[in-house]
């Protein structure tokens, strides 16, 4: 998984799990969590620079590392305040698994080998063995049946997933200059699977600006079968990240707003009590 993440398909992995974190959005159940905390509308860009660190930390360290230890306890933490379904935390595990898996098959310079595609599945079932998540199936054909079921149940169209939907989309604008940042909304859709278009409300673009995207991507990804234009290796230290322009925070400090909130909320109260 480091060879994949840092040398083979550095950009690719990044793209991937970030239409697979796109994607958890559709779910009603997790999408009316993350509209809650309210963590994407009022601090997106560090919730997402948080995340990326975090997952990134122990895809290069793995789990029984020190940092990808804290990395993985970090994630676990962040969740721990709420009572999430072990239903919705398969669901978003299943999405690291088979988004990166997909994104090589169609537009990838190439296609996992079956050996990688075992090892990465293989892979993120450790992480949610950590992670305390049970019933973790054991064959990908299994899991796959098993979303196929939580989708039809779980992706319906909701304000909630639209909500945090918007959020997202209004992070990605923030990176482009203003007059590109309208066509963040069509290519995500673009990219979007239809459940989750059901999900958010969008409509799907017409099948001519579809068939435009894939075929520039499948372009992309002839280039790059003969000039890589990522840096190797690629990892956290060799990144800048937005939220963080001074260098990579502690772990420890890669936690959601509400958290600190919180404490400082517990903080007055003891004091006031004292």
């Amino acid at each position: 998984v480091f060879l994949l993440k840092s040398y083979e398909f550095p950009s690719d992995i990044t793209h991937s799990l970030d239409l697979a974190v796109y994607h958890t959005y559709g779910s009603r159940s997790v999408a009316k969590l993350l509209d809650f905390t309210k963590e994407f509308e009022n601090h997106g860009q560090k919730r997402y620079d948080d995340t990326y660190i975090l997952i990134a930390q122990f895809m290069e360290a793995g789990w029984d590392n020190e940092m990808g230890s804290r990395a993985l306890s970090q994630v676990v933490k962040a969740h721990s305040r709420f009572r999430i379904r072990n239903q919705d935390y398969l669901f978003v595990l299943w999405t690291f698994m088979d988004f990166p898996i997909q994104w090589m098959k169609n537009f990838g310079w190439r296609p996992f080998t079956p050996h990688e595609e075992k090892a990465w599945f293989n892979f993120w079932v450790q992480i949610g063995l950590k992670m305390g998540i049970k019933s973790i199936p054991e064959r990908k054909e299994e899991y796959d049946a098993f979303i196929e079921d939580y989708e039809k149940r779980e992706m319906v169209e909701s304000v909630e997933s639209r909500n945090v939907s918007e959020a997202t989309l209004r992070i990605m604008e923030s990176w482009l200059h203003p007059c590109f940042r309208g066509l963040v909304g069509p290519l995500a859709a673009c990219l979007s699977r239809p459940r989750f278009l059901v999900a958010t409300g969008y409509k799907r673009p017409h099948w001519v600006l579809i068939k435009a995207v894939r075929s520039i991507l499948k372009i992309r990804a002839y280039v790059k079968r003969l000039i890589s234009f990522d840096r190797f290796p690629d990892v956290l230290s060799s990144q800048k990240y937005r939220t963080y322009p001074d260098g990579l925070p502690r772990v420890e400090k890669l936690e959601p707003v509400y958290y600190s909130v919180l404490r400082k909320s517990a903080d007055g109260g003891s004091s006031g009590r004292e």
